[in-house]
């Protein structure tokens, strides 16, 4: 592959791909359309706008609990089964949502209950993708994917709006719960069968046979985990490092492994633990936190900007574009290096425009800023490399969880603290003083966001290993992540 690394055709070429773009498009389509007409339906029970609101925003809150509890199910579970699932649960919900006449209390507690799990499903969709397109290609994936979730919001949301006008909200439930069981099907018959990541067979299952598409280097050693790097660290027990997550049984059948063992509560608890201290993966996680919820905080403000009117939605739409903008033209034009001398920069270019609001913008000013600070999105695309090598293979799915996880929750509590200090001094300054934090919080990462000038040796700063000779959590083994140079990867069906 050439210096600049793949390129979209490349991609769409892997069919692997095709599907998770596909059954992801109608699952941002269908979600959008799903709580837009649930919010309507409460609406029309109760007449209270509140209801409505909190009923519009009540599938993103159960990200903090599952984020927390449950992760650690998409590593032990395998992924197609995981994401088929995940669909299934969606129909089954939207259904009853539609025709079952529940009191609009147990609706809201059935969306929560079930949503829980929400933060598992993305997650093993999320951990495939470096596995079916790995190097510079999962990360074109990732812009794809950023660039599908903007533009399958805006389809979603009118779409949606026109089914309400036509059948009511109850009928655009129907209409999500048939995308989802579309979603299903394409996941159940156009994926291959992959094992649960967190057993031993993984490693050799999941990628089949090695053939001509497979650089010979890039298998492995035998004290490595597969797939990257190993992310070693105490557990609180004095049990070993861990490389895998399994059950007793598996643990027997392969002695030397080090493993982690426990329920599912218990092993997510202390996986996010231990990819928490570990001082590389946790400045990646809050350089991908952080602006995102100073920006989020910013676009909460823009409806009470605008005093509630209609220009809010076209504010709020342009920015969803600019996103989708920025994510396509860093994804397709810059060259894996420039991606990510580009992040510190791109996160600044967050919270810049949002100064301009000081000066009290109109509704045109006023989308214009929205859409070139959300466009500084696109910084994250310079960091996916270094955080797929920076986790074990074996926990990637639970890392991608918490990372998404961690933006819900980011996201909810940036909004709610500048809305809360736009009660004080108002929308406008709030939105500003948004853009101010953004800035600074970019500045203050700024070591997290250049690019390291040896992706492999992220810990030459420090010691090698602690004072009991065991590596410090996130050295990164110089043979862990060899370079990829071809898009595909064969992968075995079961």
């Amino acid at each position: 592959m050439t210096e600049r690394g793949a390129t979209f055709g490349q991609v769409f070429a892997v069919r692997e791909f095709r599907v998770l773009f596909g059954s992801f498009a109608l699952l941002i389509s269908g979600d959008s359309i799903k709580m837009l007409a649930l919010s309507v339906l409460v609406y029309a029970e109760t007449g209270s706008p509140g209801l409505s609101a909190a009923a519009y925003m009540v599938g993103w809150l159960p990200y903090i609990v599952g984020g927390m509890f449950l992760l650690s199910l998409a590593d032990r579970l395998p992924p197609r089964a995981v994401m088929v699932v995940g669909e299934l649960v969606r129909v089954v919900v939207c259904l009853l949502l539609a025709f079952a006449g529940l009191p609009v209390p147990v609706m809201l507690g059935l969306v929560l209950v079930t949503g829980l799990f929400s933060p598992v499903f993305g997650a093993a969709r999320s951990a495939l993708l470096p596995d079916v397109l790995p190097g510079d290609a999962f990360v074109l994936a990732r812009s794809l994917m950023g660039v599908t979730s903007a533009s399958a919001q805006i389809a979603g949301l009118a779409v949606g709006g026109a089914f309400l006008a036509m059948a009511g909200p109850r009928g655009a439930l129907a209409v999500t719960a048939a995308l989802s069981a579309v979603a299903a099907l394409v996941l159940r018959y156009g994926l291959p069968y992959r094992p649960a990541r967190g057993t031993a067979t993984y490693g050799t299952a999941a990628r089949g046979t090695p053939s001509d598409d497979t650089p010979s280097d890039d298998t492995p050693s035998d004290d490595t985990p597969s797939g990257g790097a190993r992310l070693d660290g105490a557990l609180s027990d004095g049990a070993p490092p861990y490389g895998t997550v399994v059950d007793d049984t598996v643990a027997r059948e392969a002695p030397g492994s080090a493993v982690v063992r426990g329920g599912a509560v218990r092993v997510t608890l202390r996986v996010n633990r231990l990819l928490l201290v570990d001082r590389r993966v946790r400045g990646l996680l809050l350089a991908s936190w952080l602006p995102s919820m100073c920006l989020a905080g910013a676009e909460a403000m823009i409806v009470p900007y605008l005093g509630g009117r209609g220009q809010a939605g076209v504010v709020l739409a342009l920015a969803a574009g600019g996103m989708a903008v920025g994510e396509f033209s860093v994804g397709r034009f810059a060259a894996p290096a420039l991606r990510e001398r580009l992040s510190l920069p791109l996160a600044v270019l967050i919270g810049l425009p949002w100064l301009a609001f000081l000066a009290a913008p109109g509704v045109a000013w006023a989308a214009v800023i929205a859409a070139v600070a959300a466009a500084g999105l696109s910084y994250q695309l310079g960091l996916q490399r270094r955080f797929v090598e920076s986790v074990p293979e074996e926990v990637r799915g639970q890392a991608f969880g918490l990372l998404s996880a961690g933006l819900m929750t980011g996201q909810a509590i940036g909004a709610a603290a500048i809305g809360a200090l736009g009660e004080a001094i108002g929308p406008g300054p709030a939105i500003a003083a948004a853009g101010l934090a953004g800035v600074l919080v970019a500045l203050a990462l700024s070591g997290v966001l250049r690019p390291e000038t040896d992706p492999t040796s992220a810990g030459d700063a420090r010691p090698s290993s602690g004072g009991d000779g065991r590596p410090f959590a996130g050295d990164v083994r110089p043979d862990a992540a060899p370079e990829v140079t071809e898009v595909v990867r064969p992968s075995r069906g079961g």
